[in-house]
């Protein structure tokens, strides 16, 4: 898996290609992510559609990254999940807890309003 990471208006903008079923890729995500939590960068939109696969460890990194953001007062967009993914929210019934945009403009509206 790879990981790239870009703030563009205050929200950290993370975007995965590959596979997302656990160490080393999982650490690495985790560990970029905690470092830009500890920068005060509470609003992020994560890219998942160049993810071809995701597993159980993948989805509770997901899970782990929104709670991290939600507990600091931010919020954690999802942006256009590619088949597998979304059927794997759908399956766990987290799509119903996540917010899914279809796109980086999209996602940057909804999480604009707070980080204002």
């Amino acid at each position: 898996m790879t990981t790239t990471s870009t703030l563009n208006d205050g929200i950290l903008f993370v975007r995965l290609a590959g596979d997302l079923i656990g160490s080393p890729d999982t650490d690495q995500l985790l560990q970029s992510i905690n470092t830009h939590l500890g920068e005060d960068h509470t609003q992020c939109a994560v890219d998942l559609s160049e993810v071809r696969y995701i597993n159980s460890t993948g989805i509770g990194v997901l899970v782990s990254l929104l709670t991290k953001f939600r507990s600091r007062g931010g919020e954690l967009v999802l942006i256009n999940p590619a088949e597998h993914p979304k059927k794997m929210l759908a399956i766990t019934k987290l799509n119903n807890i996540f917010t899914v945009s279809p796109d980086d403009a999209t996602a940057r509206q909804q999480l604009m309003p707070a980080a204002n």
